[in-house]
């Protein structure tokens, strides 16, 4: 009866609720293909507002009279505009900035010096420099210009201070001998070369267009004076010497080496604690005729006084009495030989004699 019952409550309640709990249940391959599934788009811009919660406001497209971000690269709309989005060929290059003139070019002016400038030299081992000009000649004050045979390759402070010192120093002192300074004589200016020409040493300052060799000056008369030339005037030369030691930090000439006797050598080279070199001497004329022996002692002149020895006095009193002996003998030999008869002379035996010598020669 129990079962009866049981299967007849099973049998009269609703089948509707079961069957939805049934179907609420998820079957395990139902999340492989959810993503597959198309999903509707909205189609104005309220449906899409609640998919974010605020719209970002797309940027303004770029003015045609804006600048390009970098020089000499076109930008991204000249790329677009061209084809293949590629940049157009055709397109020039920014042109690049020119190098301002220095201080020293800007001062060294034609009024001072007639010194074009030349391109920057880069040589090896660190030989050439920047800003450097081709000294051709020095403007004096009253316009008179200085000719530099040959032209100088020097940078830019050297040749200032070259054409200062001739312009404030020679020239003055050219004009108080009563002539005037016509050209300067260029023994050597830029060389890529070691100290003295010698192989292995340090770079020279003539390496780095900064020296230049000075020989001699020429003046308007047709008078030249070289610098090394004992004949010049000593005070001259020693006015040359204490000038160009005040401008120079290197001056270098006869008494320094083997190598300054015949020029002098002018540099701006900068050392520590402002270190300076002044190495000139300025020799003495020589002598016109050298005195090779010394002069013969005239006749006139009074003998010589020998101090005596004391054992002079012996020797001359032995002398004395040999020669008093020799005096008092001549007589006698004399009157011997005269009483003598005279005896003919045997002819002399040469054979016999050369025998002898031969014979003493052998032994």
């Amino acid at each position: 009866m129990v079962t009866v019952a049981a299967v007849a409550i099973l049998i009269g309640m609703p089948v509707e609720p079961a069957w939805a709990a049934k179907r609420s249940r998820a079957a395990p391959w139902d999340d492989l293909f959810r993503d597959l599934s198309p999903r509707p788009r909205p189609t104005t811009r309220r449906a899409a507002e609640p998919l974010s919660k605020a719209v970002v406001p797309l940027p303004k497209p770029r003015p045609s009279e804006a600048p390009s971000a970098e020089r000499g690269k076109p930008d991204k709309e000249q790329q677009a505009s061209s084809p293949n989005g590629k940049p157009d060929q055709q397109a020039t290059p920014a042109p690049q900035p020119t190098p301002q003139p220095s201080a020293c070019r800007l001062a060294l002016t034609e009024a001072i010096a007639i010194a074009p400038s030349i391109p920057d030299i880069k040589g090896a081992g660190g030989c050439g420099g920047e800003d450097l000009v081709r000294l051709e000649a020095i403007v004096l004050p009253n316009k008179r210009q200085v000719s530099v045979k040959p032209a100088a390759i020097l940078r830019c402070t050297m040749a200032s201070a070259l054409a200062g010192w001739i312009r404030n120093d020679i020239a003055p002192l050219a004009e108080r001998l009563g002539s005037a300074v016509s050209d300067l004589d260029n023994f050597d200016s830029y060389e890529c070369r070691g100290r003295n020409r010698i192989a292995g040493a340090k770079l020279s300052e003539h390496g780095r267009a900064n020296a230049v060799d000075v020989r001699a000056f020429k003046f308007a008369d047709g008078s030249l004076i070289s610098l090394t030339d004992r004949t010049v005037p000593r005070g001259l030369r020693e006015s040359v010497l204490h000038s160009a030691c005040t401008r120079f930090s290197t001056v270098l000439g006869p008494g320094s080496d083997w190598y300054h006797e015949d020029h002098i050598h002018l540099d701006l080279m900068e050392r520590r604690n402002n270190y300076r070199i002044c190495q000139w001497d300025v020799w003495d004329p020589l002598p016109q005729k050298a005195p090779l022996l010394p002069a013969e002692r005239p006749d006139e002149a009074p003998p010589r006084e020998v101090a005596a020895k004391p054992d002079d006095s012996k020797s001359d009193a032995k002398s004395n009495a040999k020669s008093d002996a020799k005096r008092d003998a001549k007589p006698d030999a004399e009157n011997s030989d005269a009483e003598k008869p005279e005896e003919a002379e045997p002819p002399r035996e040469e054979k016999p004699a050369k025998k002898k010598r031969r014979q003493n020669r052998r032994s």
